[in-house]
């Protein structure tokens, strides 16, 4: 372990408001330094809080989830898996952190956590559930892609410099473009992800909002 993780962050929270929970919070941050010190980890970042487990909506979790996203922590350090979270608040987190491979050690466990058979299955079901949504998202970009082009859209005037190697340079979208696809029957979230595939960065919302905007204006 010791030659494979290098950064960690400690996280260590308390279920109430109660100045009785300080020495806790205190007491969580000194034995994870200790654990971090043994497995030979570098502790970058400490969240504290006081708020229920059982609750997603947690700004220092959120904040973890966000330093874990954008600085590539190699492990996250709790007292027990309690304390990320209760119930499906726990199940959803766990999943959250499995999916950017970051490390979940206790100081209950000395070490990895030790999940039940239960976990493990609701764990592999969550990644599996999720891949199918993928899969099934990237197919109706597919399909919206082809009946645009098929009821005459043309993506390639969309494109400049087609023999730049370097890449593709896109024009921004104009609203046209959001209209024709919108009046060939496609949904606005099958205009996003055509638009998408051409590689302009517009959401589903960005195209709702330019198309009504659009439609005020000629009814202006």
């Amino acid at each position: 372990m010791k030659g494979k993780m290098k950064t960690c962050v400690l996280y260590c929270r308390v279920s109430t408001e109660k100045d009785s929970q300080e020495a806790s919070l205190s007491r969580q941050e000194e034995e994870l330094k200790r654990l971090a010190d043994e497995l030979g980890l570098k502790p970058v970042h400490i969240f504290k809080e006081k708020h229920s487990g059982y609750d997603m909506d947690r700004e220092e979790l959120l904040n973890l989830l966000d330093c874990i996203r954008d600085e590539k922590i190699d492990a996250v350090l709790v007292q027990d898996e309690t304390r990320l979270g209760r119930g499906n608040a726990r199940v959803a987190i766990l999943h959250l952190l499995a999916k950017t491979n970051t490390a979940v050690i206790t100081n209950h466990d000395n070490g990895a956590l030790k999940l039940n058979e239960m976990d493990t299955m609701l764990l592999e079901i969550l990644a599996i559930v999720e891949e199918y949504q993928r899969k099934l998202h990237n197919a109706k970009i597919r399909r919206g892609m082809k009946r645009a082009v098929r009821d005459g859209y043309r993506p390639e005037r969309n494109l400049k410099n087609k023999g730049n190697l370097e890449g593709r340079e896109r024009i921004e979208v104009p609203i046209s473009e959001i209209v024709s696809l919108r009046q060939k029957g496609l949904t606005f979230e099958e205009i996003s992800g055509v638009l998408k595939g051409l590689g302009h960065n517009i959401s589903k919302a960005t195209v709702h909002r330019r198309y009504k905007e659009y439609e005020q204006e000629q009814e202006g």
